[in-house]
């Protein structure tokens, strides 16, 4: 039993250790062809614990043929020419082995022409073409391991070698045709590198080795500073002549001197000419006694140089110098072959009186004020130094003035003019020699100086300015300028009412006339005339009592009995106002009685042309009871708002043979 137990402890462990230590299955293959090189595959996992044998097993899909290669180490590994074909299509299995067991992978397929891969191209130069400016001409050779029927393209990238920045050329570059580089700029430097790739593969090839190249530059466009050493004549008139310059002034986008060339021939013999090249900056040689004419000029990669010339005169001749001319003389301390700063003037040997006179005209003129400008003389015309410049004036009625100035001033302005007056004007230019005028012209002074102009216009814009102020102030203030001017008048039928009450309404109000100390006045009686027992009840609000309303609708009945029997006894039609609405002289509004209430008119209506003055006159007495005499109404003094006199609601009542006996019409009157 016991030796049972130990055997199957000792095979499971030892097959649990077997499982855990194969090797891992080969994945992500990878596969390259390099033409008349090798075919190469790759896989992962790159590292195992134990030692393992990689075999690649290779299958020709045309054929039936098989080989392999093997790895110990790496996770690669190649076939090499000549055993390689192409174009063909290989099948690939990666079988991974130790001590413990194998592990194969999948089947991978593989078409050369897809994964064939050449050698980067090579650059041959990249250099400018001599005379073109922004350009540089890229010259290369065939990338190595291109198939023999395969074609293949390749590009091209560039950048200023300050920056690390590529920029990409699009156009394809084939069949080592030179590519040239435009829109570069001048005398920059800039590396330039290729890659390329056969047309059916999918693989490019690195990027080839930078090559660096320079724009040309812009050719020298300066002389040089030139000046001689003569030395003294020897017995046969011969004598040595030393040249010195400095270096020419560094210029944008121009290269270095490379050196200098130096020309020398007879004045009179153009033919016989020497030249020499040098890289100092001085050059010795000899002349005979006659007059030379020397040219020294210095050359770039780009170009020459203008050239510098100088006289030398011959042995028994004097310095001639031209009249009228000026001359640039310049002293130069020299030590050895060093030459310091100069020290120069300008001379003439004789001046002249300038050959014209300044061109002037008139600017900014005023009502009293003119500012006269003029062009400097060119200096071919001026034969001398000009000392000043005096510019004459003149009105058309009165006498010529003048005004002088220094040379280096070239305006004059002239003041105290005549407002709307015609000046002619000329500027002459003087120098050691004399003067000379230049050509005359006119101008005129304006008749309103600008100043006055300016005042009139801000007081213009002041005055609509304050108008602008006025109107939005009246626009702001207008409802308060309204209501002072025009008062609003209150609106009867928006205002509050009082309800009076229909018992005592009666006892109060009169129509016709009223006796004052004794007198009879009249009494518009379309405006009722509220009587107050007191002042009191123009403040308190009464409430219609309905109740007390309908209990005396038998006395209103008895009432309207009466006033219809007056009004047919009438001959022409009668009319009786009866308001609805009071006014106090306070202000306060009172609600007469509603339109169902029926007013008596006993005593109030007008006499008729038939009645005798009899009863005119004892209609006085016939006042109703309850009505204050004149001095006992304290407001009768104050008098109605005119303002609402007119505005009273109304009743009418009209009475016709033919028409019913009482007919009513209500009207609101304006």
């Amino acid at each position: 039993m016991m030796e049972k137990m130990l055997f199957w402890a000792l095979f499971l462990s030892l097959g649990n250790f077997c499982v855990a230590e194969l090797p891992k299955k080969p994945e992500n293959i990878s596969c390259i062809f390099y033409y008349k090189k090798n075919f190469t595959c790759t896989w992962s996992p790159e590292k195992e614990a134990y030692p393992t044998l990689y075999t690649v097993h290779r299958i020709f899909v045309r054929g039936t043929q098989r080989d392999s290669c093997t790895s110990e180490i790496r996770t690669s590994c190649s076939f090499f020419f000549p055993h390689l074909s192409y174009p063909d299509n290989y099948s690939i299995e990666v079988e991974a082995k130790n001590v413990f067991g194998e592990h194969k992978s999948n089947i991978t397929y593989w078409c050369l022409e897809d994964i064939v891969k050449i050698e980067p191209p090579t650059i041959l130069t990249v250099e400018p073409i001599p005379g073109v400016k922004h350009m540089l001409q890229v010259v290369w050779r065939k990338p190595e391991g291109v198939p023999y029927s395969a074609s293949y393209t390749c590009y091209l990238r560039y950048r200023s070698v300050n920056s690390a920045n590529w920029m990409p050329i699009s156009q394809r570059m084939e069949n080592e045709r030179p590519y040239n580089l435009t829109g570069l700029r001048l005398l920059q430097r800039y590396a330039v590198s290729m890659q390329c790739h056969v047309v059916t593969s999918k693989l490019w090839s690195s990027w080839s080795e930078e090559k660096i190249g320079t724009t040309e530059g812009l050719a020298p466009n300066s002389s040089l500073d030139l000046w001689r050493v003569l030395g003294p004549a020897q017995p046969d008139g011969g004598r040595t002549v030393q040249l010195l310059w400095k270096e020419a002034l560094a210029e944008p986008n121009v290269r270095k001197t490379h050196g200098y060339n130096i020309w020398y021939f007879p004045e009179n013999e153009t033919a016989v000419k020497v030249t020499n090249t040098t890289s100092d900056q001085q050059f010795k040689f000899h002349l005979g006694s006659g007059a030379y004419l020397v040219s020294v000029g210095y050359y770039t990669s780009d170009g020459m140089s203008p050239e510098a010339t100088l006289r030398i005169p011959a042995v028994h001749e004097k310095h001639n110098f031209v009249p009228y001319q000026c001359y640039n003389i310049s002293v130069y301390p020299v030590m050895g072959v060093d030459v310091g700063a100069p020290h120069s003037i300008q001379a003439y040997f004789k001046e002249g009186i300038p050959l014209e006179g300044p061109l002037a005209k008139a600017q900014n003129i005023s009502s009293q004020r003119a500012i006269i400008k003029w062009e400097e003389i060119p200096k071919m015309q001026r034969r001398g130094f000009i000392s000043n410049y005096t510019v004459f004036y003149k009105s058309d009625h009165g006498k010529e003035f003048a005004r002088t100035v220094n040379s280096s001033i070239l305006q004059c302005e002239l003041e105290s003019l005549e407002s709307n007056t015609q000046y002619t004007v000329k500027v002459m230019a003087s120098n050691l020699a004399g003067g000379k005028n230049g050509t005359s012209f006119n101008f005129k002074t304006l008749s309103t100086g600008i100043i006055e102009m300016v005042l009139l216009a801000s007081v213009i814009g002041s005055g609509f300015f304050f108008l602008g102020i006025l109107i939005v102030v009246c626009c702001l203030t207008k409802p308060k300028l309204k209501r002072l001017v025009c008062p609003e008048i209150p609106n009867p039928a928006k205002s509050n009412v009082v309800l009076w009450n229909g018992d005592n309404f009666k006892s109060k109000l009169y129509f016709g006339e009223v006796q004052f100390h004794g007198k009879m006045k009249a009494v518009d009686e379309r405006i009722p005339k509220p009587y107050l027992s007191s002042s009191g009840d123009l403040i308190d609000k009464l409430v219609v009592d309905f109740e007390t309303f309908l209990d005396k609708t038998e006395v209103h009945r008895v009432e309207m009995m009466k006033m219809q029997e007056n009004i047919l006894s009438g001959e022409r039609k009668k009319y009786v106002n009866s308001s609805y609405n009071f006014y106090s002289p306070s202000g306060k509004v009172f609600q007469g009685l509603p339109p169902s209430a029926l007013i008596s008119l006993k005593g109030t209506q007008e006499p008729s042309s038939e009645r005798s003055d009899e009863e005119a006159k004892d209609r006085p007495s016939q006042r109703p009871s309850g009505i204050l005499e004149p001095e006992q109404q304290p407001w009768e003094e104050v008098g109605l708002n005119p303002y609402l006199k007119n505005s009273v609601t109304t009743r009418e009542f009209l009475s016709s043979e033919k028409s019913d006996p009482i007919k009513k019409k209500t009207e609101m009157q304006p």
